[in-house]
């Protein structure tokens, strides 16, 4: 009996850690494809030469190519008018939130306008939960506070 209670509740301690596990799998897989998306765009809008603009909501982000008027665009993003490129949903299970306003621009020659932190808002432990991305740079991080602000104090690259 003492040996079948212990082994119930290894079972369920482990349950739970498993549980945590495949959360924080689910929120760094999460982020890298979206980190592998932001490179994809600012690649391309260097070899296009032309813009392109990563629009992002609470669950969802979508990348446009500037192509309106054609051939290469105006420098504005025309959701109606430019060509989606890719539209995926986050499926962490918690929105994500960021800073800087709700669109990356990347020019012709690869740099982004703004400086924008983009992080999870789950209180579970992932070793990629949080991205910077600079003028130049585009990094995976680690919230140092979950659940704190989303901010590049708080987001530190791995």
């Amino acid at each position: 009996m003492v040996v079948v209670a212990i082994v119930g509740i290894l079972v369920i301690a482990l349950g739970f850690e498993y549980g945590g596990w495949m959360g924080g799998y689910k929120v760094e897989k999460q982020f890298k494809e979206f980190h592998a998306d932001l490179m994809q765009a600012r690649i391309q809008a260097m070899e296009r030469k032309r813009n392109f603009f990563v629009a992002l909501a609470a669950t969802t982000y979508a990348v446009y190519e500037d192509t309106n008027p054609a051939p290469d665009g105006n420098g504005t993003l025309e959701v109606a008018a430019d060509t989606q490129r890719i539209n995926k949903t986050f499926e962490t299970g918690k929105p994500i939130t960021w800073n800087g306003g709700a669109t990356v621009e990347f020019t012709t020659r690869g740099l982004s306008s703004t400086q924008k932190t983009i992080c999870s808002n789950s209180l579970i432990d992932a070793d990629y939960n949080c991205i910077i991305i600079s003028q130049a740079r585009i990094n995976l991080g680690k919230l140092t506070d979950p659940g704190g602000a989303c901010n590049a104090a708080n987001c530190v690259a791995k």
